[in-house]
Parts: structure tokens; C-alpha cells; sequence
């Protein structure tokens, strides 16, 4: 007998997820997204088996729900949802990046007797939409469950079975655990991006050539500030809390380093950038088989090739003889602590590696991973 799964929001995560599950040949997936077209292109590529005319249809018929859509969407929906005849054992699960908003919005289901856990999975890519999908978008990445106070073991190992097939490092955390570390390495990373790129356009009227010379580590260093400004928007919004401490922290620190730019102690301007050093240098890398974490990880290979005309026809020319696909090419500018002037980006990390050793047969250039 197939297993159900109904998931509610077709866009990157709901369709990846969709193509994920369908490893398991005992699962039939319903698909719902308030776009017709959507929902249909989601359903011609094979990524459900069925397309739901509601959202109600496709909860009251699955053994699991999973609720792929942005937080303020799901919160409204679980409204919706009270009144619906759920099956009686099924489990519902979301997928949002802010938990604790969730959590509360799943009371009122739980109190009818609904099984409720939370679900984020800590990975992403640089499209968006249902077309985006990939089978293995979650391979290798974290994916954070957060049950309640009252869900038992078994109902969180069953999920963990359904999910098995995604690939994923499936972790258990409370809400509010979840979201304090989110907020930590992930949201205020993003306010921070944003607030650096602001800093640059406040003074670029001064300093006209300046935009210039970011197009190296500054542009790597404030990625992050070219997300979806609507999405972080709700982000801020419902991680308020969690963020309002640690921009506190923040203002802490930055004081601290007034202090010593004042101060203008060598040894203890050392000790500032040897410090962070060691502690960065601790940090998992984004080499071969590392486990995605909350910020989306670009697979990125830096080649340090010569400036001539046709220099990036051969590096391409080259990975699409061997098949291999790849999601961005740029050149840098400015070389200031950047390893390798050509930057490609693949969708995994067995993809790069792959790039790396075709490259490595046919060329003698220099490469890094970072």
C-alpha cells in the first residue's frame, strides 16, 4: 500500500522535495500551488503524481502534509486548516525558516488532535520556482525537525523515514533553539550584507571608483545581500527577538573595536584578526562531501587563469565536453584577497570535484576551493 504525501506550495522546496520523496517508489505525492500553472508544470515533469483543485483536497487525503510555503502563508493556511478533516493519524510538517511563529499557529491543529512537527531544510539555490527543482537539492544539508512538547518518538521517526530519501542530515532541535541559531548564522548574517552594501552606495557618490574595487571580496563577502528582499522582510519580522539581541551584541562588539582602534595597541589589534582567524579557520569548509548549513552554500571553484581572448570559451568548452553543467561563471576584478581571477559555480560539490579534475587533466592552471 503507497504511502500519501500531499505537499502544499510547488515552488524550489516543495518541487525538490517532491522529486526527492519519488525516490521512494511507495509514495504517491498530490501537489497543490495556488498557481494552476505552476501546479501543472509541476505535475508534466513528474514531480507529483497528482494536482489537488485545493489545499483542503490534498491535506484530507495524505498519510503526511508537508506545508512548502513562505511562513506568513502557512500561518494563515493552519487557520484554514482547523476546520478540515485531516486523516487520523496523519503527520503535518512545514517547511520555514522561522519556527517559533509556526509552532504557535500549529496549537490550534494539535489541540484537534493533529500531529504537528516543524521542518526546515537548511538549503537552497540561486533560482527560484518550481522549474528550479533538483532531486537532490537537500543532499548533504542539514534538515531541522521541531516537534512539540507532545510528540512522541514514533511520530517523529516516522517523518524521519519519509525524509530518508532526501539525503539529508535530519536533526532535532526545539523551536526556539532553532531559531536563536538561525538568527546567529543566517538572519543577522543578512542584515549585516546589506548594511556593508549600504555602506558602499552611501559613499560612492564621493568615491565614484570604489564600486570598482568591490567587485572582489566585498561582492563574495555581501552575496548574501542579493536575496529576495520580501522574503527577508518576513524573516526579520518573525525572528525579531532573536535578532534584536544579537544586534545588541553587535553594537557591543563594534564599541569594543572603536576602543582599540583608538586604543591602537599593535598586540591587541593582532590578537583581534588572529583570533577570528584561528576560530574561522575551525569552521567546516565547503570542500568535497561538507554538510550544508543554514546559509545557502554556493559550490564555487576559483581558477587562476591568464587575461587573453578566449580564455572562457576553452574553461567551458572543456566542462561541456566532460557533461558537466555549471550555474555561474564570473570574472573578478580585483584580486585583493581572492584566489583565482575566473569563479564558476555547480550544483553540488561532486559536480566542482568533477570540474576540478577534468580541468586539472587538461590545463595547468591553479585552483582553489574556499
Amino acid at each position: 500500500m503507497k504511502t500519501t504525501v500531499s505537499i502544499i506550495g510547488l515552488g524550489l522546496i516543495g518541487g525538490s522535495l517532491g522529486l526527492a520523496l519519488k525516490r521512494n517508489p511507495n509514495v504517491h505525492i498530490i501537489g497543490f500551488d495556488r498557481s494552476y500553472a505552476t501546479a501543472d508544470e509541476a505535475f508534466r515533469r513528474g514531480i507529483i503524481d497528482t494536482v489537488a483543485p485545493s489545499a483542503k483536497s490534498a491535506c484530507e487525503q495524505a498519510d503526511f502534509v508537508v506545508f512548502a510555503t513562505p511562513v506568513n502563508t502557512t500561518v494563515m493556511l493552519f487557520e484554514e486548516a482547523i476546520d478540515w478533516d485531516f486523516k487520523e493519524h496523519a503527520i503535518v510538517t512545514d517547511t520555514g525558516s522561522t519556527k517559533k511563529p509556526i509552532m504557535d499557529a500549529a496549537i490550534k491543529l494539535q489541540e484537534k488532535g493533529i500531529t504537528f512537527i516543524g521542518g526546515h531544510p537548511m538549503a537552497g539555490s540561486h533560482k527560484s520556482g518550481v522549474s528550479a527543482a533538483m532531486e537532490h537539492l537537500f543532499e548533504n544539508a542539514y534538515y531541522i525537525l521541531t516537534p512539540s512538547a507532545n510528540t512522541t518518538e514514533e511520530q517523529i521517526s516516522l517523518l524521519k523515514t519519509l525524509f530518508e530519501t532526501t539525503k539529508a542530515k535530519l536533526i532535532v532541535l526545539q523551536a526556539e533553539e532553532h531559531d536563536r541559531m538561525t538568527a546567529i548564522i543566517s538572519h543577522f548574517p543578512h542584515i549585516i550584507a546589506s548594511s556593508l552594501v549600504g555602506r558602499l552606495a552611501a559613499q560612492e557618490e564621493g568615491q565614484p571608483f570604489v564600486k570598482k574595487l568591490a567587485a572582489g571580496g566585498f561582492r563574495d563577502l555581501t552575496r548574501i545581500a542579493s536575496a529576495d528582499p520580501v522574503m527577508w522582510r518576513d524573516i526579520t519580522i518573525q525572528n525579531r527577538e532573536e535578532l534584536l539581541s544579537q544586534v545588541d551584541g553587535w553594537l557591543n562588539e563594534m564599541t569594543n573595536i572603536r576602543e582599540m582602534l583608538v586604543d591602537n595597541n599593535p598586540d591587541r589589534i593582532f590578537d583581534f584578526f588572529a583570533q577570528a582567524k584561528i576560530y574561522r579557520d575551525q569552521l567546516p569548509s565547503t570542500s568535497e562531501g561538507a554538510v550544508q548549513g543554514a546559509l545557502y552554500m554556493t559550490f564555487d571553484l576559483h581558477i587562476d587563469v591568464p587575461d587573453h581572448p578566449g580564455i572562457i570559451s576553452e574553461i567551458t568548452k572543456i566542462l561541456a565536453d566532460a557533461n558537466i553543467s555549471l550555474t555561474n561563471i564570473r570574472i573578478v576584478e580585483t584580486r585583493t584577497d581572492v584566489y583565482g581571477i575566473l569563479v564558476i559555480s555547480f550544483q553540488s560539490a561532486a559536480e566542482r570535484k568533477r570540474a576540478r579534475q577534468v580541468l586539472t587533466r587538461k590545463t595547468d592552471y591553479s585552483m582553489h576551493v574556499l
